[in-house]
């Protein structure tokens, strides 16, 4: 077949690859959208959906104080010699523009979250809050109907598989913050009311997280006429005379197979390669597996490999946004374990039934921490009192009387139950006189409110998922009702971040360092401008959407070639 014809192809439907093919759009180049899957979204649609921007306009809005020269000191302690300092300073440069073309541009809308605090707090240059902001909540009539090919939220950010929250919502929610019940019956309240979509099914049509970022952007795309392509999965990179000069879609893409040509540049925003068994057993650090990935199951590396036949050069391929989780039979993908583990009352524990971490930190810590050592298997412990209080996983917390409501899968063998700790460490294969001690200690802990072996609750980001009810530590309290719990906690992720080397202009760069004509990338098939580490909140899809923007206007204004 003849081949079709654009200035810019993108590859991938995340928020990197949007905000690229509207920037693009509005520079005046024609534009197509490459999605392998069926739906549109990729794990950004399936995610928190906050970005992490330092020196943002609402920032200043809001009364909170920011300066470049504070974000680049807490990016370059974070990162060090992993990251190009350039790279560095370019993203602490553009994302506040790439911020405040979207809201003045696009349908694009957020809110600063003052609380949500940098992960690390220690650092020189962090903020308690305001680098971290969430997306508004957007409605799916305003889609149309790309709503009903909009890939999913993940199933743990849904009120008993049903009803969304936002980010700021969700931290009244599982801290029960005052106000906590109230935005329980508002949520119940929105979704029940909604007849038109009730009797459409299930699906709440009030999009927030990711869905409501995705849902924002696609609706600036289709109002720009560009052109979202599913089932269009990229097969390899064309190149003429030294340039990428288009894609190969494989048979049955997009209704048809074929080249796609790009007269102005490629921009490569396909997501990392998490789902792929054979890539992680290659580069991420073992054990791994796919299943214990929380991330979209579509991403599987496809790009990165094309790319590296074609001389581009790769960095960080032993990295991932890591994060503890859990996985349940029938499940696509992996449970996050974001709060879960911070709640007061629950704890890490290894096979000697020992802690080995400030349960509190940030998940990319927690994870970096059960690589370390002898920490694997990891197991979280709580006690009857945690249950009745707090959610874990599919679980409701206990005292809000909805066990009847919940899925059988959530009552299977991945939580352990016994009467004693000893009788749960046998069940689990762990140490029982360990896990005793470990509790007994941990207990002592929290009557005196100081965590003496890991300072859980002694910064403002450990506090951010505490019981504010509890005193004199909301991070810590004592594991002493039966009967006790035990869930298997996996070293998992929400996307890897290593993958191809780019430059400030998000080109790729080839093994000899030197850009590759007509390449672009952004997002988790690049490696990450914020190196082995996660600075806050949003500091995947920040990054990505930055330097989707920045390719963009660097194909505009430099790639003439037709």
């Amino acid at each position: 077949m003849a081949d079709r014809e654009f200035d810019v192809v993108v590859v991938g439907s995340g928020a990197g690859a949007l905000t690229a093919a509207c920037r693009a759009a509005d520079l005046g180049l024609s534009v197509v959208v490459l999605e392998k899957c069926a739906t549109w979204g990729g794990t950004s649609a399936s995610s928190g959906g906050g970005l992490w921007v330092p020196c943002n306009h609402l920032m200043r809005k809001a009364g909170i104080e920011d300066s470049p020269e504070d974000a680049l000191t807490y990016l370059m302690a974070l990162t060090g010699e992993d990251v190009d300092p350039a790279l560095v300073r370019a993203y602490v440069e553009q994302s506040p523009r790439m911020l405040a073309w979207l809201e003045a541009h696009t349908e694009a809308a957020f809110e600063v979250m003052t609380h949500y605090a940098d992960y690390y707090q220690a650092l020189p240059g962090s903020r308690p809050g305001g680098r971290s902001i969430d997306p508004l909540p957007y409605h799916a009539r305003e889609l149309g109907e790309s709503f009903a090919t909009l890939g999913f939220s993940h199933i743990q950010t849904r009120v008993m598989g049903m009803m969304g929250y936002t980010n700021l919502e969700g931290a009244v929610l599982l801290s029960k913050s005052p106000g906590w019940l109230r935005v329980i019956l508002k949520l119940l309240a929105e979704y029940v009311s909604d007849i038109p979509g009730r009797l459409r099914g299930r699906r709440s049509r009030r999009l927030v997280m990711g869905n409501a970022l995705m849902g924002r952007l696609r609706r600036s795309l289709d109002d720009r006429g560009v052109a979202v392509w599913l089932n269009s999965p990229v097969s390899a990179l064309q190149r003429e005379g030294g340039r990428v000069s288009g894609v190969v879609i494989g048979e049955g893409g997009g209704g048809a197979g074929g080249r796609v040509r790009a007269r102005r540049g490629v921009i490569l925003a396909s997501g990392g390669f998490e789902h792929s068994q054979a890539l992680r057993e290659q580069y991420l650090p073992g054990p791994t597996c796919s299943h214990w990935s929380a991330a979209w199951p579509g991403n599987t590396g496809d790009l990165l490999q094309a790319a590296q036949d074609i001389g581009a050069a790769t960095h960080l391929l032993d990295e991932a946004w890591w994060g503890p989780t859990i996985k349940l039979q029938g499940e696509d993908r992996a449970r996050m374990l974001f709060t879960e583990r911070s709640m007061p009352g629950c704890i890490l524990v290894n096979r000697r039934g020992e802690r080995f971490v400030n349960e509190s930190v940030a998940y990319t810590t927690a994870v970096q921490a059960m690589y370390q050592g002898d920490n694997l298997p990891c197991h979280a412990i709580f006690d009857s009192r945690y249950r009745r209080e707090y959610p874990f996983g599919p679980l409701l917390p206990g005292g809000m009387h909805l066990d009847w409501l919940q899925p059988r899968i959530a009552r299977g063998d991945w939580l352990r139950r016994a009467e004693t700790l000893e009788a749960l460490a046998t069940d689990i294969g762990v140490s029982a006189d360990g896990l005793r001690q470990t509790v007994e200690r941990f207990n002592q802990f929290s009557s005196a409110g100081i965590d003496e072996d890991f300072h859980r609750g002694e910064d403002s980001y450990d506090l951010l998922y505490g019981d504010q009810r509890l005193a004199p530590n909301p991070c810590l309290a004592p594991l002493v009702e039966a009967p006790f719990y035990a869930v298997e906690v996996h070293p998992g992720d929400i996307g890897t971040k290593g993958g191809l080397l780019t430059n400030p202009h998000a080109q790729v760069l080839s093994v000899a360092g030197e850009p590759i004509a007509g390449l672009y990338a952004t997002g988790n098939c690049t490696a990450s401008a914020t190196g082995r580490y996660y600075p806050g909140a949003g500091a995947t899809l920040g990054p990505a959407m930055t330097f989707g923007f920045v390719a963009a206007e660097h194909i505009a204004e430099n790639n003439h070639q037709k």
